[in-house]
């Protein structure tokens, strides 16, 4: 038997075409696919005491007669039957093609049953004596099917037998993703849940009372404004218009996939023609008995008329009854203007698309417009289809705005949801409709509701072969794809037909790429997930394996790409059962490449990116492999960059333990390394631990002669005296790490140290006209990295600013916040709004310093990246005392004392918190707590080459002293704070210090 693609129907093995539909049958070879489909179970209770009490010859009948009535229930409703178990039948409703109603439809198919068996009892127990009982059980769910050797196979057939057996006698049980998909046309109320063995947590379960006449198969809003579509509405009235004034018919069509908007449309249509017209409106139904001339039915019951359409559809030649029709519908317009509506003409049977062709070309003295709604593939099957065709487009983003607002009644709801509900919907009315409600309900705003894969996937079934097949490879390669590259993934190798790709475009489901040649994008992400669900994991598998084989080679940026590919090829095989030798394969491969294009994220400062791509790669890689033991100490920095420091201390020390048994020194060293260091910024290592992991350290990557080794041990050699407030010979080492990271090629490290050696320009002794002209000749250094550039910009900034150019260093810090944002979120708060902070110190203004300063201190310490956090609070602490807000300054002081955040070799934190707590003291009144403390900032700070900071605390003392009357002493100081400044060419800050020179002291 050859079984109908399109209608479902059983034809002889040799026929061209369906004798049901007329559908071609030339492409209906069995492939296996995954589909959601409704299953249901029904069973006879009691039927071995039936069997016992009736002849054998009698309970045949009995049974015979009870299939025959299931048989027809079942398929009335598009179900199939599979097979009848004894006295159990099973049918599925979705296959061979799946419908978006399918779990209403099987719902509606059990309760019929239910009542036809009444009926057929009565006969029965006028017969033979007996009466049946059923209890029934409606599942939804992913299945497989194309297999020879059962219809549908999958979980959701098991849940809807064990539905089924425990249903009482009489009572239909149904499954949640039913209950959901059909609920706004049923009435069912909740059940224990049921407990099934294999399943960890309980199935809810509802029990079905009635279905609603005449229900859609999902629930819509109608009744909100329409949004939009002012264009469209105005077209429809010239439409009505022009009937009016010629004085005849007006065919137009309103195109659109499922949920753009028709029927909203159509509604309003109505209440503007209201007035002037008579509306009437009808609506073609998908499946049923009796429904060609459906729409005619509910158009002149509305009107009152049903004797006058009786009489015109009791002729028997479909031309006379097109002729009787169209006179009818003319005497009424020549009485009032008419205008129709009938939705859902792609369902409509060919005899009524020709009735209202008819309608069109023939009507004659009598204002009529014909308003037609249908999806796209109307046009599939009328290419010629006469009138006008209006096409309705997506939403636009502030459309889909007004409408979740309209939709929310004064709800609210967070920008990020909005945004997430828009991204989804993509423009499509329903699709925000069914987020909100599944929002309203409790439901994550990333899922997508199955009533919206429910039409999707119905959209897709009902395609023909090659188009659906073009649809699925595509939805392999991605959003966007390339015809050539369809046909690489072709049994065959060849490209697919133009013809197929026209058809695609023209029913709305891919569009061409806007700038790309050859190129297409799908009309809807959905779209994309939808058509890739159907694809059986094995096929999946095998496609990617190909794309990623076709992509191979192509250069270093198709590395992650191809990684990817290779990556879901690896994944879906290994999910069918243990990995093989092809799994295996696979994995390493995909390994390799994410791995590729995770270092060059990593060597241009891109730390989550690299953090994703090393991390992926890793997780496809066994446990004692080396090339995923290499990985791990790049993972672990990646993640540290990402701001994840408890998953980079995770990362590392297993490296560590790993390395250390499988006798890798190399790596050993490099997670010590990077360990320590981590440590050490949470205070959870000392200083000399850090050391003496550098000389361990150093000592393998020399025996080994492993250069980018040695200018991570020399970087952080540098960094260490960087800290300690000595710049001079933190640049030498940081210059010489970087020239080993170069000779290396490893150029995230040459850029980290990098980095450090315009940090020691800034803090060091070099003046800020030199530490500008050093930068210039930086910029080639490195370019094309993240971090440094986002450090050139910080660097550039600070020294503007001391130069008392604002307006520029604020632009330089604004672009340096453009590189870090979303991607080096470390140095984001650790370094961009800090400087941010001190720029606007320098610039006099406190409050924006603040804002900046205190950010960055939440950040930090939330991330833990405590040390970071100790050099951050000093500038916080003067932005708020420059505002006078003395107290709370104080609070935040002993709350991030540095004693518990940081090293006491943290020079700047510890001068730099001294110096501002001593201020604030001083203008409390505690001026013995605050000369000590200030005394002690200078005398710290003047152990460094941090021209700045021994400037600050200079600046500080002189207050102190001032405050206490000790005018002298102060003048010293202060002295000593400007001769600091000018040192470094800081023109701001010393201007800033002789203004406040010369106003009298603030304290006791």
């Amino acid at each position: 038997m050859a079984t109908c693609p399109s209608c479902g129907k059983d034809n002889p093995a040799a026929a061209r075409f369906c004798g049901e539909c007329g559908a071609s049958l030339a492409t209906t070879a069995s492939r296996e696919v995954r589909k959601t489909v409704t299953v249901l179970f029904a069973d006879v209770t009691g039927s071995t005491a039936l069997g016992e009490r009736l002849d054998p010859e009698s309970f045949r009948r009995v049974m015979a007669r009870y299939f025959e009535a299931a048989r027809g229930c079942l398929e009335r409703h598009g179900g199939t039957v599979e097979k009848f178990i004894g006295d159990a039948v099973m049918a599925a409703f979705g296959v061979p093609v799946v419908h978006e109603d399918d779990a209403l439809r099987g719902v509606r198919a059990a309760v019929e049953l239910r009542d036809a068996l009444a009926s057929l009892n009565e006969e029965l127990e006028r017969d033979y004596g007996v009466s049946l009982r059923l209890r029934t059980g409606v599942n939804t769910g992913e299945v497989v099917t194309g297999t020879e050797e059962r219809l549908v196979t999958g979980d959701a057939v098991n849940v809807a037998a064990r539905l089924e057996q425990a249903a009482e006698p009489g009572e239909i049980l149904i499954g949640e993703s039913t209950y959901a998909l059909a609920r706004g046309a049923i009435e069912a109320e909740p059940t224990e849940p049921l407990v099934l063995k294999g399943k960890r947590e309980p199935l809810d379960v509802y029990r079905l009372l009635s279905v609603v006449a005449g229900a859609p198969a999902f629930e819509r809003r109608l009744d909100a404004p329409l949004v939009g579509r002012r264009a469209e509405l105005e077209r429809v009235r010239a439409a009505f218009d022009e009937a009016v004034s010629a004085r005849s018919c007006r065919l137009l069509t309103v195109l659109g996939p499922p949920g753009i908007g028709k029927s909203r449309l159509a509604r309003e249509v109505s209440a503007a023609l209201a007035a002037d017209a008579a509306v009437l409106t009808g609506r073609c139904l998908p499946y049923g008995e009796g429904i060609t001339y459906w729409p005619l039915v509910e158009i002149f019951r509305e009107a009152g008329a049903e004797e006058e359409l009786e009489a015109a559809l009791s002729v028997d030649a479909p031309e006379d009854v097109f002729w009787s029709v169209r006179k009818t519908l003319e005497q009424r317009a020549r009485e009032r203007p008419l205008a129709l509506v009938v939705e859902d003409i792609h369902w409509a049977e060919p005899t009524l698309l020709d009735l209202a062709e008819h309608l069109g070309d023939w009507t004659r003295d009598a204002p009529l417009l014909l308003l037609c709604l249908a999806r796209p593939e109307l046009l599939d099957e009328r290419p010629a289809w006469g009138g006008e065709v209006l096409t309705l487009e997506p939403l636009s983003e502030s459309e889909a705005e007004e409408l979740i607002e309209n939709l929310l009644d004064g709800a609210s709801l967070d920008d990020a949801t909005r945004a997430r509900i828009r991204e989804i919907a993509e423009g499509n009315p329903l699709f925000v409709e069914q987020l909100l409600a599944m929002l309203a309900e409790g439901g994550d705003p990333g899922d997508v509701p199955p009533t919206i894969h429910a039409l999707l996937a119905a959209r897709l079934d009902g395609l023909p072969d090659d188009e659906r097949d073009v649809l699925e490879r595509a939805s392999v390669i991605g959003h966007d794809f390339e015809w050539e590259a369809l046909g690489e993934l072709a049994p065959d190798g060849r490209r697919p037909s133009g013809a197929h790709l026209a058809a695609l475009v023209r029913n709305e489901l891919i569009r061409p790429h806007d700038a790309i040649e050859d190129t297409f994008s799908f009309r809807h992400a959905l779209i994309r997930d939808a058509a890739y669900a159907r694809l059986p994991k094995e096929r999946r598998s095998e496609l990617h394996a190909r794309f990623a084989d076709w992509l191979d080679g192509r250069g270093d940026e198709f590395d992650e790409i191809v990684g990817y590919h290779l990556e879901q090829a690896h994944r879906w095989l290994v999910e069918l059962g243990p990995a093989d030798e092809r799994a295996t394969a696979l994995a390493s491969r995909a390994a390799e490449s994410l791995a590729a294009s995770g270092r060059r994220a990593y060597a241009r400062g891109d730390g989550p990116a690299a953090a994703n791509l090393l991390g992926r790669a890793v997780a496809l890689l066994p446990a004692d492999d080396t090339v995923r033991l290499r990985l791990m100490p790049p993972l672990g920095r990646a993640h540290r960059d990402a701001a994840d420091m408890e998953g980079a201390e995770t990362i590392l020390a297993e490296g560590l333990e790993r390395a250390r048994a499988l006798d890798e020194p190399v790596v050993a060293a490099d997670a010590a390394l990077l360990l320590v260091d981590l440590r050490f910024h949470a205070t959870t290592a000392t200083r000399q631990q850090v050391l003496d992991e550098v000389d361990a350290a150093t000592r393998v990557y020399e025996e080994h002669g492993d250069e980018a080794g040695l200018a991570r041990a020399l970087a952080i050699t540098g960094r260490l005296r960087f800290w300690e407030g000595d710049c001079t010979g933190a640049f030498e080492d940081l210059d010489r790490a970087a020239g080993h990271a170069r000779n290396a090629g490893d150029r995230y490290q040459e850029a980290e140290c990098l980095q450090y050696v315009l940090a020691a320009i800034i803090y060091g002794p070099t003046p800020a006209s030199e530490g500008l002209a050093f930068l210039d000749s930086m910029r080639t250094r490195l370019e094309g990295n993240r971090k440094l550039d986002m450090s050139q910009l910080n660097v550039q900034a600070r020294l503007e600013a001391m130069g008392g150019k604002f307006e520029s260093a604020r632009a330089a810090m604004a672009r340096a916040a453009t590189f870090a944002e979303g991607v080096l979120e470390v140095e984001l708060y650790s370094h961009i709004l800090v400087a941010a902070a001190d720029v606007e110190l320098l610039a006099g203004d406190p409050a924006a310093a603040e804002r900046n300063a205190r950010a960055a201190c939440q950040r930090l310490e939330e991330i833990s990246e405590l040390g970071y956090l100790a050099s951050a609070v000093p500038t916080l602490l003067e932005a708020l005392y420059r505002q006078g807000r003395g107290d709370e300054a104080l609070r935040l002081s002993e709350r991030w004392d540095p004693a518990r955040l940081t090293v006491p070799e943290d020079m700047d934190a510890q001068a730099g918190w001294r110096a501002v707590r001593a201020k604030l003291l001083a203008r409390r009144g505690d001026l013995a707590e605050a000369e000590q403390l200030a005394r002690e900032a200078v005398s710290l700070a003047s152990t460094t080459d941090y021209v700045d900071l021994h400037a600050d605390a200079c600046a500080a003392l002189g207050e102190v002293l001032r405050a206490a009357g000790r005018r002298e002493e102060s003048d010293a100081a202060l002295a000593d704070a400007l001769a600091l400044y000018e040192k470094k060419g800081n023109i701001a800050a010393a201007a800033a210090l002789r203004a406040l020179s010369a106003e009298p002291p603030v304290g006791v």
